[in-house]
């Protein structure tokens, strides 16, 4: 279907929000209780959306709870007023960078140890309101970075749409995947390390038990991320530590599919070191290191950990066992994610991979090809995106199929209109969200002067996204039919300036990537 035959499913979409928005006044959002006390919030500027920023759902995990699994909430009296983030986690100065400007990063401050917040949107409701659809979001940033502060995870589009939109933060770096000897003995469940992971249950935990009170249905609740959060997602679905808090997950760029996790031996030994290179000679002496100095030399630290407990095995494993937590998935990646800044030659490039392959070779370069610089470019930037994502994200769809479970699988195409420096990435890794959910609005216009495709394409996404969050299933009416998964004729969705079904014409790279892989 042809992006300019859905203006006027957008047109009818913005009047009626418009035509609803006026009839309201702003207002306070009701109090609630939750877990640990009274909560008051914020609402939207026509009173239709109520607004909690800031609510605990943990203790903080600082001095002797700093590498500790979460803990119960701190009580508080009186009405906690929930109208502002909490702090980020540790990380570095939030710089724009590379393809990424300010609004695809974190509020410069806060940021601090104390980062166990989460934020909810939710349509205000009467009595008799049904319970709404719930989506929990996990943010990028390479497991050491990112919060959920960032401009376009804004929740209040998509509960405009029905759904109560929840956004948690998590420990990154050396705060939140930390393991030690020490660590394993004080936890009494022989394991350390995935502390980040811990901290998104302990968020989905309290989704279970207080969602209701914002309107949210606590059995129907879909776990969504980007990048490190589609990662998270992932090890999400393969924990039994997770089991029963979600039913479908939301994957965009990013799953664990035939990713070397570390042990937990091996994290140990990498903790250790870390010890010794801080002249700590005892947990107790780690956890009065100052946070700045951990941030500073411990940089070694980049995600997850096979470690028996919250990752039990490798997530293929888990997957052809049979063992996964039981959910319908929507998952895909991006056109351009990855930008070489210095491609090899070609000259240099056949010859990485004729040692690589040996005779496999000669079909490799049928899927790359290399004859001339400019192709070999070209090639190096594809192979970067089909490694990376590609390869991970269909494998996780082929193992939903071969399990006998829904998944949709998309790529997002859209070259975002764009000037000086951003004008060299096309769909660039992290591009997609703000159309899933909605939020262009808060993308910099002069950056990226955005053109009226552009909302017609995010009117389309959000609806699918939406449609998936509340009944398992993208589709829906004046929606581009997207097709279920089938492993023996795969078909994704385009979002571009095209939404139409299509092959995977990338499926015999992206088998023959796998197969080299498993021989390895």
């Amino acid at each position: 279907m042809r992006i300019k035959y859905l203006s006027l499913f957008l047109c009818r979409t913005m009047l009626l929000a418009a035509t609803c928005g006026i009839h309201f006044a702003a207002f306070a959002a009701d109090t609630l209780r939750v877990e640990g006390g009274k909560i008051s919030g914020t609402v939207s500027s026509d009173g239709r959306v109520s607004i909690y920023k800031g609510i605990p759902f943990a203790a903080p995990p600082v001095g002797d709870l700093r590498w500790k699994a979460p803990q119960p909430v701190k009580k508080w009296n009186g009405v906690r007023a929930c109208n502002a983030f909490g702090p980020s986690p540790v990380q570095g100065e939030p710089v724009p960078f590379s393809m990424w400007s300010a609004e695809f990063l974190i509020p410069k401050t806060p940021i601090s140890e104390d980062c166990l917040y989460l934020n909810v949107w939710a349509e205000k409701q009467g009595k008799t309101s049904a319970k709404k659809p719930v989506v929990v979001w996990i943010y990028g940033g390479g497991f050491v970075s990112g919060g959920a502060g960032c401009a376009i995870y804004d929740g209040e589009a998509t509960a405009r749409k029905g759904v109560v939109f929840v956004s948690i933060n998590y420990r990154v770096g050396a705060f939140g995947f930390f393991a030690h000897p020490e660590l394993t003995k004080e936890s009494g469940k022989n394991a350390s390390g995935n502390y980040g992971l811990m901290d998104q249950i302990a968020a989905l935990k309290w989704v279970k038990k207080n969602i209701a009170q914002f309107g949210g249905d606590p059995d129907n609740v879909t776990i969504a991320g980007q990048s490190a959060g589609s990662m998270s997602v992932n090890c999400l679905v393969v924990s039994p530590q997770a089991k029963g808090l979600f039913n479908k997950a939301i994957a965009e760029s990013g799953a664990g599919f035939g990713r070397n996790y570390p042990s937990l031996k091996q994290a140990e030994e990498a903790g250790l070191k870390a010890a010794e290179k801080l002249n700590a000679g005892s947990l107790a002496a780690l956890r009065k290191v100052p946070a700045e100095d951990i941030l500073k030399n411990v940089t070694t630290y980049r995600g997850p950990i096979t470690d028996g407990l919250v990752v039990p095995e490798p997530i293929d494993a888990i997957y052809a066992a049979g063992k996964q937590n039981p959910v319908v998935l929507l998952t895909g990646w991006n056109q351009n994610e990855n930008a070489i800044a210095k491609p090899k030659t070609a000259a240099d490039f056949q010859a990485q991979y004729n040692q690589q392959y040996g005779p496999a070779a000669q079909v490799f370069f049928q899927h790359y090809p290399a004859q001339t610089d400019a192709e070999a470019a070209h090639s190096q930037n594809e192979l970067a995106r089909d490694m990376s994502y590609g390869v991970q994200n269909y494998s996780w769809a082929k193992a939903q199929a071969a399990q006998g479970k829904p998944a949709y699988l998309y790529r997002f195409t859209r070259k975002l209109p764009a000037t000086g420096i951003y004008a060299q990435y096309g769909a660039f890794h992290t591009g997609e969200v703000a159309y899933a959910y909605d939020n262009l609005r808060f993308i910099d216009r002069t950056l990226r002067p955005l053109e009226a495709t552009d909302d017609q394409i995010a009117n389309v996404m959000s609806a699918y996204w939406v449609n998936f969050i509340k009944t398992g299933n993208p589709n829906g009416r004046g929606l581009p039919e997207w097709p279920a998964f089938n492993a023996n004729a795969p078909q994704m969705i385009l979002l571009g300036e095209d939404i139409k079904a299509a092959p995977l014409t990338e499926q015999p790279a992206l088998d023959f990537l796998i197969e080299q892989a498993a021989r390895r």
